[in-house]
C-alpha cells in the first residue's frame, strides 16, 4: 500500500488571480469553492475531475507575508510545444522571471506566479516517470 498526492494547498492573498493563472498554465478548471472561517478557497484540477493521476490545487485565501521563501515549489513541463515557446506563453499569462540564485547554466527557467511563488519550467519530458 502507498499514498498518492491528492491535493496541494497553497495559502495566498488572492485565490481568484491564482486560480485563473494556474488554470491557464496547467489547462485545469475550477472544481469548486468553499467558504470557511478564515475566508474562502478555490479548488482547481484536471478537466476529468477528482480522482485522476494529477493532484488538485486548493488556493486558500489568507494573510500571507509579502516576502517569504517557499518551502515547496511546482515544476512544470510543456506538453505540446518546446520549452522556449512555453516560456513565451507563461510570460504572457503573467509569470515573470525570478532570481533564486541560479547560475544561468540551468536547463530550466525559474519563474514566479502573480503572487511571487517560484516555480520552474523544465524541458518537455519524453518519458514521464
Amino acid at each position: 500500500m502507498a499514498c498518492r498526492i491528492g491535493e496541494l494547498v497553497l495559502d495566498c492573498r488572492d485565490p481568484e488571480v491564482l486560480a485563473r493563472f494556474w488554470c491557464e498554465v496547467l489547462d485545469f478548471v475550477e472544481l469548486g469553492r468553499e467558504e470557511g472561517e478564515g475566508g474562502y478557497a478555490i479548488e482547481i484540477g484536471p478537466r476529468e475531475g477528482l480522482g485522476g493521476p494529477q493532484p488538485t490545487i486548493i488556493l486558500r485565501a489568507g494573510d500571507v507575508p509579502e516576502q517569504r521563501k517557499s518551502l515547496l515549489h511546482i515544476d512544470v513541463n510543456p506538453t505540446d510545444r518546446d520549452q522556449d515557446a512555453e516560456l513565451e506563453r507563461l510570460l504572457k499569462l503573467g509569470a515573470r522571471p525570478a532570481d533564486i540564485g541560479q547560475t544561468g547554466e540551468e536547463q530550466w527557467h525559474v519563474l514566479a506566479d502573480p503572487e511571487g511563488n517560484a516555480f520552474c519550467l523544465l524541458k518537455a519530458r519524453l518519458n514521464p516517470l
